[in-house]
């Protein structure tokens, strides 16, 4: 066993066999991916794969990192429709690896990160077709019943979208620059969220950071998800303002962050056309869909400006500039839709 940094494999073979987790041969693992999010490692044995995912190891924010909170949903959506990973082990706590982590079963496929990812799943029939499938999933997601899976305390629903407005606004004081020249439009832009916030909403389990990068698709047929991941920011909420970011991703500001990112490429509907096909997949009239939109660009626009923050204070961020540039154009469209 070669240990990586984060991941002492001689301690999770214990914690492995000490939980009846079945174990052919020695433990082998690699790191699959690491740096701001979650780090996540493909661990393996002589007949088993699963994927372990761990906080950062430095820069750790508890909130953005629940590995309970992760694991728990993956668990109780297992016999939905919503395709999920098994899960298979979790620790919310120090004491395995000095930090807390989930594992899951390892899934095949292909996740699709970038254009050229994108471009060879096949012609623009098999990349709609795809994109009705996402969608399909997503709309799957918000039917399911909190309750029946055992989620029914799994977030706050009432006052969700009150609570949002107020903690991106409150993020901005945190992360903005002395006399940033966003300043007065992002507090034009937070005023009138606060003052149209729909006054009925429905509740449902959110992703919260929905898109294809974060999903997992079947390795021989680009149309089917085989696994959605990426769970840390699932509660209970509002399914429109799911909905919204996703199609908020797929925007062309976002390009100014992620030129290559596959859900920004042209080969993606527009977003007003993903909002129609998530609106006839859920059935769901998209009512107050210009708040939406707008919430939605102004999270994706402080997300970004807490980048450029963590960039200022040192950190490890080699998109840092572009996200910067990002946040006037995404402010400025989260005003117009509110116009």
């Amino acid at each position: 066993m070669t240990d990586l940094e984060g991941l002492d494999l001689r301690a999770l073979d214990r914690h492995l066999r000490e939980n009846g987790v079945p174990r052919t041969g020695a433990l082998q693992a690699e790191l699959v991916s690491g740096g701001r999010s979650n780090l996540t490692f493909l661990v393996s044995d002589d007949a088993s794969k699963w994927v372990l995912r761990r906080p950062p190891l430095h820069g750790l924010t508890p909130s953005a990192h629940d590995m309970a909170r992760e694991y728990r949903v993956v668990a109780a959506l297992a016999d939905t429709a919503v395709p999920v990973a098994r899960a298979v082990t979790m620790r919310n706590d120090d004491s395995v690896l000095g930090a807390p982590f989930q594992m899951v079963d390892y899934v095949p496929g292909r996740v699709v990160r970038h254009t050229d990812e994108l471009e060879a799943l096949g012609d623009r029939q098999t990349i709609e077709a795809c994109v009705d499938a996402l969608i399909a999933v997503l709309a799957d997601l918000h039917a399911v019943d909190p309750a029946a899976v055992g989620l029914d305390d799994f977030g706050r629903p009432a006052g969700y979208l009150e609570r949002q407005v107020r903690r991106w606004g409150s993020q901005w004081e945190l992360v903005k620059q002395a006399d940033d020249p966003c300043d007065d439009d992002v507090r034009a832009l937070h005023a009138k969220l606060a003052e149209t916030v729909p006054s009925h909403s429905r509740s449902a389990i959110v992703h919260g950071d929905y898109r294809i990068d974060n999903t997992i698709l079947d390795a021989e047929d680009a149309t089917k998800v085989a696994a959605v991941l990426d769970w840390e920011m699932s509660t209970l909420g509002d399914p429109l303002s799911d909905a919204a970011l996703m199609c908020v991703y797929r925007h062309p500001t976002f390009h100014l962050v992620h030129a290559d990112a596959a859900w920004a490429s042209d080969l993606i509907p527009d977003p007003d056309a993903l909002a129609e096909k998530y609106s006839r997949a859920a059935g769901e009239d998209l009512h107050d869909w210009d708040f939406y939109m707008a919430l939605a660009y102004f999270k994706l626009a402080i997300i970004g400006a807490g980048i450029a923050y963590r960039s200022r204070m040192g950190g490890v961020t080699d998109e840092s500039d572009k996200v910067g540039e990002s946040i006037a154009p995404l402010i400025a469209e989260g005003l117009s839709a509110l116009k």
